[in-house]
């Protein structure tokens, strides 16, 4: 560790995005870090890879520029002329056997118009979403499942048909208990105050249109209101050679200053010292600490808390988790039909097998300038409770991905390199209620002296969100170790 950096010793556990984020927080601003890692390598959810010598992310691939936190970091750790807006952000929905082009002016899949969804919803699903106006207004209390909510205003079929695989893009959960003040929490604010769906909706899109940064939410579309805050307008970013590219970025950046990061290191316990110090035992060490930010998924982190905070352990023990797979595919473009735009969303209701399918090398120019003979694309399956599709052997999930390309696209080649990548307990579920159960966490943890927990169990699944929650944890250490004088922390 950097002799230089002489402040209270805090330990991350935990080095995905959200530990990553803390640990630079934290040695910025002068404390001496150890992040511990469970696995063999960084970056959690964010991988990237490579197929048949095209450069991929085989994680998350994208940055949302709607809110600060993920850009902002990307240039603080060098990235800043890599980030790259994608080449296009068209997009389709594959329903009722037809590729549909994704509506215009909504708001997570909610219209502020019926005839925005001409063509992908029926006559009648169109007129049902018209009756919102006449029924009285629905009473929301503190929190409603998006899913619910909209059916009872709209209809189901706008919820099957266009909420469902937008919010399943997000979560990998059902939209019918998914929480609608967690989720969108713009649409919930404005839901409460407004006497019909459709006027929350438009004002939502009014308010993103006057302040696009604030007003959409972390998980609002693409084309909820207004212009964006990214490249050139662009409401997401990418990073070349892959937003997997971050977390190494990162973990430089907290070396230079003074970091220390060990990778097969999994946190096995956690004990007090004195009246503010923690002691981390992680296999046959144990790390002394001032303070201890917890980055890790909810179940680890409960069993870590089960002795120091036993209310928030039993509430982290209760989220529950959904994986998904990714299958990566690699084609020479002489074997590819057209495509337009950069991909589709499959709603659930149809049955197949598939969720989503990206087109890579469309999509991302980096993608496409790494290996401009190929065509590389990717679909997505598994959802909550589907835990038996992302177990299916690689080679059944590659060919159930490409029966359902050829039925939505006539894609006939075959590809020229595969790859399969399962993130199991991958995505943290936001049920009704899910951000009084933060509330009731961070309140127990914030009786521990120097312990703070962040990561995509408690304020948002996405990479901005992950970053925010990493911030919150680290500034409250910072905050706190001003007023006191600090520990003697140190490894033994």
């Amino acid at each position: 560790m950097n002799a230089d950096t002489t402040g209270p010793h805090v330990v991350v556990a935990g080095g995905g995005i959200a530990g990553l984020a803390a640990a630079h927080r934290l040695a910025v601003a002068g404390h001496r870090v150890t992040l511990l890692e469970a696995g063999t390598r960084l970056g959690g959810k964010l991988l990237a890879g490579e197929i048949a010598g095209a450069p991929v992310d085989l994680g998350a691939e994208s940055l949302l520029a709607r809110r600060p936190e993920a850009v902002a970091l990307a240039r603080a750790v060098g990235l800043g002329d890599r980030l790259q807006a994608p080449a296009t952000t068209i997009a389709s929905v594959w329903s009722r056997g037809e590729l549909v082009p994704m509506p215009k002016g909504h708001v997570m899949g909610v219209p502020g118009d019926a005839h925005a969804v001409d063509g992908l919803l029926s006559a009648e699903g169109v007129r049902r979403i018209g009756l919102d106006g006449e029924l009285p207004p629905t009473e929301i209390g503190e929190d409603i499942a998006i899913g619910a909510y909209v059916a009872a205003r709209m209809g189901h079929e706008v919820v099957d048909r266009l909420v469902e695989p937008l919010l399943g893009g997000v979560y990998a959960g059902d939209a019918y208990r998914i929480s609608m003040k967690a989720a969108v929490p713009a649409l919930f604010e404005a839901a409460r105050v407004h006497p019909t769906l459709t006027a929350a909706v438009r004002a939502v899109q009014r308010a993103g249109a006057a302040a696009p940064a604030d007003a959409a939410g972390a998980a609002a579309p693409a084309d909820a209101a207004g212009a964006a805050t990214g490249l050139g307008g662009s409401v997401f970013l990418g990073v070349e050679g892959g937003v997997g590219t971050l977390p190494r970025a990162v973990a430089e950046a907290i070396r230079a200053a003074g970091g220390e990061i060990l990778t097969d290191a999994p946190v096995t316990g956690l004990r007090r010292t004195g009246a503010t110090g923690w002691q981390v035992v992680s296999r046959d060490r144990v790390l002394t600490a001032d303070a201890v930010v917890l980055a890790t998924p909810a179940g680890p982190t409960a069993a870590l808390l089960t002795e120091h905070a036993p209310a928030a352990s039993a509430e982290l023990g209760s989220i529950a988790y959904a994986s998904m797979a990714l299958v990566t595919l690699a084609f020479r473009r002489c074997d590819m039909p057209v495509l337009a735009g950069s991909g589709f969303l499959v709603p659930p209701v149809d049955g197949h097998t598939i969720k989503a399918s990206t087109f890579s090398s469309q999509k991302w120019r980096w993608v496409a300038d790494g290996a401009s003979d190929l065509f590389v694309l990717r679909t997505s399956v598994g959802r909550h409770g589907e835990e038996d599709q992302v177990h299916r052997e690689d080679a059944d999930l590659v060919d159930a991905s490409l029966k359902d390309l050829a039925a939505a696209t006539g894609l006939a080649g075959r590809p020229v390199a595969t790859t399969v990548t399962r993130w199991i307990g991958g995505l943290p579920q936001y049920p009704v209620g899910h951000l009084a159960r933060v509330a009731r966490v961070r309140e127990a943890v914030a009786a521990l002296p120097g312990l703070r927990v962040a990561g995509a169990a408690y304020d948002g699944v996405g990479i901005p969100a992950c970053i925010a929650s990493a911030h919150r944890a680290a500034d409250e250490i910072i905050a706190t170790s001003k007023r006191t004088d600090p520990g003697a922390g140190h490894s033994l």
